[in-house]
């Protein structure tokens, strides 16, 4: 599979979610580019999140962790990563919150990209208290 194949399949996963399809589907989508292409951290980071709207925090943490060693600079998978960590009772959330609130501070971009995600996230899963309390910390 080619580059552009894999940018294809990413781009049309990410569009069948942004237009509300089932999220087994989307799912079922991510998990095929994560085995296609592994060093996607992208792909990793989408799956995780997808995973938590999904209630499966366990694999969202599998995926949020393969997401973080791949890019840990990208804030959207710490804040994956930190939710999935909330939500098996793992320690150790902080140092990512803390280093999501350096990077929010550094590239203001980020923040709005970051606060639309989570807004996306409450709209399609309205009662996330991990997310509510992701979204206090960050706004403090």
């Amino acid at each position: 599979m080619t580059t552009a194949d894999e940018t294809s399949l990413f781009e049309q996963a990410l569009a069948s979610y942004q237009q509300g399809a089932p999220i087994e589907e989307v799912i079922a989508s991510f998990l095929q580019i994560t085995r296609q292409e592994p060093r996607l951290s992208a792909g990793w980071t989408c799956l995780a999140w997808l995973q938590l709207l999904d209630n499966q925090p366990q694999a969202a943490l599998r995926s949020a962790r393969n997401a973080v060693k791949l890019n840990p600079q990208d804030p959207q998978a710490r804040i994956n990563l930190s939710l999935a960590m909330l939500e098996t009772d793992a320690k150790g959330v902080r140092e990512h919150v803390e280093l999501v609130q350096r990077l929010r501070a550094m590239a203001p971009e980020l923040a709005g990209e970051l606060d639309d995600a989570i807004a996306d996230g409450l709209a399609r899963r309205p009662d996330w208290q991990a997310l509510l309390k992701i979204k206090a910390w960050l706004n403090a």
